[in-house]
C-alpha cells in the first residue's frame, strides 16, 4: 500500500513537475508570444514610424530637391541677374563718367556763357553808347543838312549871278573877237581871261621903257577897238578893271626887271590915257581913268617852249586885260561851292 502510494505520490509529482514545466513552458512560450507580439508591434509601430519617417524624408527630400531646382534656378536668375546687374553696373559707371564728362562741358558752357553774357552786356553797353551818338549825329546831321539847305538855295542864287558873269565873259570876249576881226586887226585873245599879249621887242628898245614909233603904231591900232568894246554901254556896267602888266624874261636880278617892267607897263597905260590923238570921249576916258591901273610882274610867270625851257622872247611881254566887278566874288564863291559840295558828300556818308 505504502509502495502505491508512494508510487502515486511519485506519479503525482512527476505530473506535477511535467505540469509545472508545461505550465513553465506554456508560460514561456506566451511570455515569448507576448514579447513577440510586442516586438512585432514595435518593430510594426517603428516601421510605420520609420515608413513614415522615410515618406516624410522622402517628402522632405523631394521638397529639398525642388528647393535645390528652385535655388538652382533662382541661382541661375542670379548670375544672369549679377551679370544684367554688372552689364548695368558698367553701364551706370559709362554713364556716370558721360554725365561728369556732360557736367564738365556744362560748366565750361556756362563759364562760356557767362563770358558771352559779360560781352553782350558790353556789346549792349557800346551799342547803347553807339545808339546815343549815331542820334547825336542825326541831330548835327539834320542840322547839317538844315545849313546844307539853306547853302543850296544860296548856292542857287550865287550860281546864277555866277553863270550871268560867265556869260557876260564870254560874251565880251566874243564882241572883242568880231571887233578886231571886223578892223582885220589881227590879235591873239585868251579865251579864259580876256588878255591880249604885245611883244615887248615891238614895243620897246632892249632894257628900254620908252614906247618905239613902231609900238605906238601897234597900240594906236589895239587900243582903241579894246578900249571901245570894254567901255560899251554894253559892258561897262559890269568892268571893274582895267590892267596892264608888264613882264621881263629871267634874265638878270628880280628888282631891275621889277623896275623895268613897272616902267613899261606905265608907258603902255599913258599912252592910253594920254594919247593926243585920243580914241575916247571924255567919258570914256574918265572912266578908264578910274579902272585902269599898271602893274609890274618882273621875271614871273614866264613863257615856256614846247620842251619846257623858258622861251626868253616870249617871256618878254606886256598883257592888258580886264577883270568883271564880281570875277573876285565868283572866284570865292567858286571855292564856297567846291568846299559845299564837299561837306555835302561828307554828311552824305554816315
Amino acid at each position: 500500500m505504502k509502495k502505491v502510494n508512494r508510487r502515486k505520490m511519485q506519479d503525482t509529482s512527476s505530473h506535477n513537475v511535467w505540469r509545472s514545466y508545461s505550465d513553465m513552458m506554456s508560460g514561456l512560450l506566451l511570455l515569448f508570444v507576448l514579447i513577440m507580439a510586442v516586438c512585432l508591434m514595435q518593430a510594426q509601430k517603428n516601421y510605420t514610424e520609420k515608413l513614415a519617417e522615410q515618406a516624410k524624408q522622402l517628402q522632405t527630400q523631394n521638397a529639398l530637391d525642388l528647393s535645390q531646382t528652385q535655388l538652382d534656378e533662382q541661382a541661375s536668375q542670379l548670375a544672369s541677374q549679377q551679370t544684367t546687374l554688372d552689364e548695368q553696373a558698367a553701364a551706370l559707371i559709362a554713364l556716370q563718367s558721360t554725365l561728369d564728362e556732360q557736367a564738365k562741358q556744362l560748366s565750361q558752357k556756362e563759364k562760356d556763357l557767362a563770358a558771352s553774357q559779360t560781352q553782350l552786356d558790353e556789346q549792349n553797353a557800346l551799342l547803347a553808347s553807339q545808339e546815343e551818338e549815331l542820334e547825336a549825329r542825326d541831330q548835327a546831321l539834320a542840322a547839317s543838312q538844315a545849313k546844307l539847305d539853306e547853302q543850296n538855295a544860296l548856292m542857287t542864287q550865287q550860281q546864277a549871278r555866277i553863270d550871268q558873269i560867265i556869260g557876260v565873259k564870254a560874251d565880251l570876249i566874243a564882241s572883242l573877237n568880231e571887233e578886231f576881226k571886223t578892223n582885220q586887226i589881227n590879235v591873239d585873245i585868251d579865251y579864259q581871261t580876256g588878255a591880249i599879249v604885245l611883244d615887248s621887242s615891238v614895243l620897246f628898245e632892249l632894257n628900254e621903257s620908252e614906247l618905239t614909233q613902231e609900238g605906238q603904231a601897234i597900240l594906236a591900232q589895239i587900243l582903241p577897238v579894246y578900249c571901245k568894246v570894254l567901255l560899251s554901254e554894253e559892258y561897262e556896267p559890269y568892268l571893274a578893271e582895267v590892267i596892264v602888266d608888264g613882264y621881263t624874261d629871267t634874265q638878270g636880278d628880280y628888282i631891275t626887271n621889277l623896275s623895268l617892267s613897272q616902267r613899261r607897263a606905265y608907258a603902255v597905260a599913258e599912252y592910253l590915257v594920254y594919247s593926243e590923238d585920243s580914241f575916247l570921249t571924255a567919258q570914256e576916258s574918265s572912266i578908264l581913268r578910274e579902272k585902269l591901273t599898271a602893274n609890274g610882274r618882273s621875271m614871273s610867270n614866264p613863257i615856256l617852249d614846247a620842251n619846257g625851257q623858258v622861251d626868253m622872247d616870249a617871256s618878254r611881254r606886256v598883257e592888258i586885260k580886264f577883270r568883271l566887278k564880281d570875277e573876285e566874288m565868283m572866284s570865292e564863291l567858286q571855292q564856297i561851292i567846291q568846299e559845299t559840295k564837299i561837306s555835302s558828300e561828307t554828311a552824305e556818308t554816315p
